[in-house]
């Protein structure tokens, strides 16, 4: 009999020692319990907790769970489970020790991912990774790329987000701070809160390299050092779980929703990618003596050949392989945009005018109202994406687009140089991007090529959840309804 997909995951060489080294930081730093934690296709971080005693027996066997929580365990408008009933199996989680790390709130606590299975005893594909597992996909997506294209794909994200106030009852107040871009009296105004979150950040495993006060009301950015996609995508949710703590213990709320107001700025998640060859992979220090981690969680990778850096005379044209790629992620820009920007509210954002969010299928360089625009020599920042988007499903989508690019040798056409508005009143057709979730849902449901980002069932559940979501506020009278309708007549 084959050896199942779960079998070969535990088997792995080199495995079991590093489930030893797990034994020997718990045991020397005092962990009591384990956070055994993975993604849902929203983004959401799922799983289990476990005493620190059974670490060795679920290293082996793992935790189960039932399928409906890559979904959330949510119900439709019709009280319906979202993509999996009560009567689907139980899934398998299987922790990854080289991603073991302590909660630098509560020193107790330890955080582990996880890579998810089908049930050993499953009729079809027992024991095989499970396709409702967007961080496993990454993995295995971005290692059939490197295994195709010879490159591995780099990223860097641009996570806004606002932080706002309390009122008596809890809710929402308006943003901490006043919405006035990059005033370092407005940062210094949350200076306790996001001191906060880079002490957590960096014991983390987050390289914090800048940050400044966006132009909404409580509204921050903090980046950290590019790297590999898998681990960037895992900073992303690490961070996001950052701010919920420093949110709890200055009794604020950690908004990552897109548009919380209108007439200033929405939170983006800008991505800024590039393909590489080579490098290597190092931890950092990030201040740490001892690190309460695996050396994975503080490594991460340099040098190489970036394949996006201009070649010849041209200091601004990136190379062959670049151009393909802008091709690619241009072509399928109206289905990217149902992952990047994948919440109804998600198209405030690209409704309120005036505000530097990308409508516009196009590219150029430093153009900030082009979907796609070279922000460095050797970088390209996809801005059709926002504070909600599922990292691990964005970075899938981008190197599907990447390789139907490549692949087929798309040509990227000239980059876009005016103001994009401009360009459009001298005469240039440009097309939008879909203008609401449902529009780029159909976008989406028509291209193949993203659609093989989502591989296995991970496709069927996330048009189910969001096409369930669309249907909702579809369904849902507003305030906005009221007011404009409820005495128009006679």
């Amino acid at each position: 009999m084959a050896q199942q997909d779960i079998e070969a995951f535990v088997e792995a060489d080199g495995r079991e020692a590093l489930v030893r080294e797990v034994r020997q930081k718990i045991d020397a730093l005092g962990i009591e319990y384990l956070y055994l934690q993975f993604v849902s296709v929203t983004g959401r971080i799922c799983g289990k907790g476990i005493p620190a005693d059974h670490w060795e027996s679920i290293s082996r066997k793992g935790f189960q769970l039932v399928y409906g929580a890559t979904v959330n365990l949510f119900t439709n408008r019709h009280g319906e489970y979202l993509g999996y009933g009560p009567e689907a199996a139980e899934l398998v989680g299987i922790p990854e020790p080289e991603t073991f790390c302590q909660l630098p709130w509560d020193k107790r606590v330890a955080r582990i991912w996880c890579t998810l299975f089908r049930n050993r005893e499953e009729r079809e594909d027992a024991g095989a990774y499970l396709t409702s597992d967007c961080r496993g996909n990454l993995r295995r997506l971005h290692a059939a790329f490197k295994e195709k294209h010879g490159c591995h794909l780099r990223s860097g994200t641009e996570p806004e987000m606002m932080w706002l106030k309390k009122d008596e009852n809890g809710q929402p107040n308006g943003g901490f701070s006043n919405p006035y871009c990059y005033h370092i009296d407005q940062f210094e105004s949350l200076r306790p809160v996001y001191m906060k979150v880079i002490e957590y950040s960096r014991a983390m495993g987050l390289d914090i390299i800048q940050g400044d006060h966006e132009d909404a009301p409580g509204q921050l950015e903090l980046n950290w050092s590019f790297d590999d996609c898998e681990r960037t995508a895992d900073r992303l949710s690490t961070y996001r779980q950052i701010c919920a703590q420093v949110g709890r213990e200055f009794n604020l709320i950690a908004c990552f929703m897109t548009k919380p107001f209108m007439g200033v700025s929405a939170s983006g998640c800008h991505h800024n990618i590039s393909l590489w060859t080579g490098g290597e992979d190092a931890p950092k220090k990030l201040g740490q003596e001892t690190r309460a981690a695996m050396d994975e969680v503080f490594t991460y990778r340099s040098g190489g050949e970036n394949l996006f850096d201009p070649e010849g005379d041209d200091r601004q044209m990136p190379g062959i392989v670049g151009q393909h790629s802008i091709g690619g992620i241009v072509k399928h820009l109206d289905a990217m945009t149902a992952i990047g920007c994948s919440t109804v509210n998600s198209y405030r954002r690209l409704w309120d005018t005036g505000f530097w969010a990308p409508v516009f299928k196009d590219w150029g360089f430093q153009n900030r109202t082009t979907g796609l625009r070279i922000s460095a020599p050797g970088r390209f920042e996809f801005r059709s994406v926002d504070s909600m988007v599922n990292p691990y499903l964005m970075a899938s989508a981008i190197l599907q687009a990447c390789d139907d690019g490549i692949s087929n040798k798309i040509d990227c056409g000239k980059p876009e140089e005016r103001n994009i508005y401009a360009a459009m009143e001298a005469g240039k057709q440009v097309a939008k991007l879909p203008m609401t979730l449902g529009a780029a849902l159909e976008a989406l449901a028509a291209d193949d090529v993203i659609k093989s980002a989502m591989p296995g069932e991970m496709y069927r559940l996330y048009h189910e959840y969001k096409t369930d979501e669309w249907e909702r506020f579809n369904h849902t009278v507003t305030d906005w309804d009221q007011k404009t309708y409820l005495d128009c007549l006679p």
